[in-house]
């Protein structure tokens, strides 16, 4: 064990371990510590000031889960857009759940939202489901504001995947932009331009939106598709991802 995961473990939550690693069941739970995301982001900033963590992010693949949680924070204090999209582009490979991937975007790449665009675009375009995630989360937290344009609605909706956790997060985008930019929005779900469970898990998750009015919940409503056998039982494991993607994201 390395001076760095002796560390970790100094900080490990056994019942949050128990807990987290449920949420996870692509992930080994033996490579979960369980550290809790405030604990993590408090021991990144102290390791980010000494020169081990320059080495930390040259040793790539890590063993736990929170190694790679840990080197995504330590991206993501990157001030250089150059060198923290280069870091970025060297570890989005390596992510393998959607915990990671869904940590909050380097703050620098708000100031490059030009430059960023044809990366993120590349991303979406991948085969690897966690790379398109990665590209979808960045087109959800920094492109549906100012910055937003109708087609990105297109380049979301036109990725043709059955993995979970790409599905999820294109449910999760198009919701956020009902909220968002509901005009733009809201033909796709009115032409059920969206896959069928991806249209639902949408819906869903923007009737619960404090940010979409009654008015239009409620017309969202009339909008529901009939749901398949067997898929009500996701819908707990999905409240809780939800509700620790919201989390991660400092929503």
């Amino acid at each position: 064990m390395t001076e760095l995961q002796q560390q970790l473990f100094a900080l490990q939550d056994e019942t949050y371990r128990e807990f987290h690693s449920k949420l996870m069941p692509d992930i080994n739970k033996e490579a979960v510590i369980g550290i809790r995301i405030p604990v993590l982001r408090r021991f990144a900033g102290e390791f980010a000031k000494k020169p081990e963590a320059r080495e930390f992010l040259q040793q790539l693949p890590h063993q736990y889960y929170e190694e790679n949680n840990l080197h995504m924070m330590l991206i993501t204090a990157e001030k250089d857009y150059e060198k923290c999209l280069a870091e970025v582009e060297r570890f989005v490979p390596y992510i393998d759940n959607w915990a990671t991937c869904d940590l909050p975007a380097p703050k620098c790449f708000a100031k490059h939202k030009q430059e960023l665009f044809p990366r993120i675009k590349e991303w979406i375009a991948s085969e690897e489901t966690y790379t398109i995630r990665y590209g979808i989360d960045l087109l959800m937290a920094l492109y549906l504001d100012a910055d937003f344009r109708p087609e990105y609605l297109e380049l979301a909706a036109s990725v043709a995947s059955e993995e979970y956790y790409v599905k999820m997060v294109i449910a999760w985008y198009f919701a956020t932009a009902l909220a968002k930019q509901w005009d733009a929005a809201i033909p796709y779900m009115e032409q059920r331009r969206l896959p069928d469970w991806v249209h639902r898990k949408t819906i869903r998750k923007a009737v619960e939106s404090y940010r979409i009015t009654k008015e239009q919940k409620d017309y969202l409503r009339t909008l529901k598709r009939d749901s398949n056998k067997g898929d009500v039982g996701d819908m707990e494991l999905i409240n809780v991802i939800i509700r620790i993607e919201s989390l991660n994201r400092g929503v």
